[in-house]
C-alpha cells in the first residue's frame, strides 16, 4: 500500500513547511508516500464557496484511481486516537491493492462529488484547523503510527 496526502493549496509559513517536510521525510521508513499539493483555485472576488469548491473537487478526483480508498480529512468524520490510527493503516496495508488517500480540502470544505467519491471520513478533532496545521498533524500522525506498529519509542500511551 502506498499513502498519498492530496492537499489543496500552498503553505505559506516556513517553519510548518519545515516540519511538514520533516515528518514527510521520516514516513517511508515505514509505508510509500506520496504528497501532492494542488494549487490553489483562484475563482475571482465574485466566486461562491460552491463553485470554488466544484474547481478544487475536479482536481481532486483526478488524483484517485477507482482501486484507490479515499478518506477525507473532515471534522465530522470518525475520530481515532493514536493507537487506532496506526491499527486503521496496518489493516489497510494488507487489505489495500493500491493507494491510500487522505484528502485535506480548501478552506470551503469539499464539494459533493468527492463527498460521493469518498470511502470514508477523518477527524482530527471536532475543531476547525488552519489547512496548513490539518497537513503537519496528519503527517506527523502517519509517522506516529509507523512508530507504534514497529514498537519504537517515539509514541507514550
Amino acid at each position: 500500500m502506498k499513502i498519498k496526502l492530496v492537499c489543496v493549496g500552498s503553505v505559506r509559513d516556513a517553519s510548518i513547511s519545515a516540519a511538514i517536510e520533516r515528518y514527510s521525510a521520516r514516513i517511508p521508513h515505514y509505508w510509500k508516500f506520496e504528497a501532492v499539493n494542488l494549487p490553489d483555485v483562484k475563482t475571482g472576488k465574485t466566486a461562491d464557496a460552491n463553485r470554488q469548491k466544484e474547481l478544487e473537487g475536479a482536481k481532486i478526483l483526478d488524483e484517485t484511481a477507482p482501486s484507490d480508498f479515499v478518506m477525507l480529512l473532515d471534522e465530522r468524520g470518525k475520530e481515532l486516537t493514536s493507537r487506532e490510527f496506526s491499527e486503521f493503516l496496518a489493516r489497510k496495508s494488507v487489505e489495500l491493492p493500491r493507494n491510500l488517500v487522505l484528502v485535506v480540502g480548501g478552506p470551503y470544505g469539499f464539494s459533493k462529488a468527492v463527498y460521493d467519491r469518498a470511502d470514508g471520513m477523518l477527524s482530527l478533532s471536532r475543531m476547525t484547523f488552519p489547512h496548513e496545521m490539518v497537513r503537519l498533524f496528519i503527517v506527523e500522525q502517519i509517522y506516529r503510527a509507523g512508530t507504534i506498529l514497529r514498537g519504537e519509542p517515539y509514541h507514550h500511551d
